[in-house]
């Protein structure tokens, strides 16, 4: 391995942990998904943002290690770059009403 290389079993070790995470947690996660989107049904959403939507979801509501601030922000820069071009506004919108109600309870 050369010496710029990130330590990458690092970084799979976390992709696995998220994507173990959205599984485990997958109907409270939608259940949030359905009740914050505002006029969005989660089948109408682009299979792209739900993925993004239910990985940043899981950060904000399932890793106290992530704050939510980085998760919203990292969502929103994929949403806008992989996405279409109103789905980073969507994506913060709606990750930021779900972040507010775990620091409301």
């Amino acid at each position: 391995m050369t010496a710029d290389r990130q330590n990458q079993d690092e970084i799979f070790g976390y992709a696995r942990q998220i994507v173990n995470g959205v599984i485990e947690n997958h109907d409270e996660i939608d259940d949030l998904l359905d009740t914050y989107s505002q006029g969005w049904a989660l089948d109408r959403m682009p299979n792209l943002d739900r993925a993004i939507l239910r990985c940043a979801v899981w950060e904000i509501m399932h890793n106290d290690e992530v704050p939510d601030a980085v998760a919203i922000n990292e969502a929103v820069e994929q949403a806008k770059e992989l996405s279409t071009d109103d789905s980073g506004s969507f994506i913060n919108g709606l990750l930021s009403r779900i972040s507010a109600t775990k620091t409301a309870k």
